[in-house]
């Protein structure tokens, strides 16, 4: 038979593993100092946008996920409103994504950062923002 105490123990023990359970994963490749963002496409896709510290500079990465190989996609950055890199990609195997990695310069205050992609030959589109 079990007492008070053991009961009161396994209880807490059983609150915190629920608790535990239900808290959100911490991100696998963000570190300290990272700013990740994650959202849905107009279609399909999903996207995410990463800036992290990088020696007194922001590394940007933005991915597109269609789960589709071959799709050709334009994308663009723009940081405080400006162009700062522009391209083209096709979603490569085996995942069917993409991504881009860019360095930019580290303004005073706050740094806001737009990712936009949009498959060719379609309507889809993907925006991702931040503030670093």
């Amino acid at each position: 038979m079990m007492n008070t105490h053991t009961r009161f123990a396994r209880a807490a023990a059983l609150a915190l593993v629920t608790v535990a359970a239900l808290l959100p994963a911490a991100s696998a490749d963000a570190k300290a100092g990272d700013v990740v963002k994650r959202g849905s496409c107009s279609g399909k896709a999903v996207w995410k946008l990463k800036a992290s510290p990088d020696d007194g500079r922001i590394e940007v990465e933005g991915e597109v996920d269609s789960n589709k190989v071959g799709q050709k996609w334009d994308w663009r950055i723009k940081h405080n409103g400006s162009l700062s890199a522009s391209g083209a990609r096709t979603t490569a195997a085996p995942s069917g994504s993409f991504s881009v990695n860019r360095v930019l310069v580290n303004v005073r205050g706050d740094d806001r950062i737009v990712f936009r992609a949009e498959k060719r030959n379609s309507s889809q589109v993907c925006r991702g923002a931040l503030t670093f």
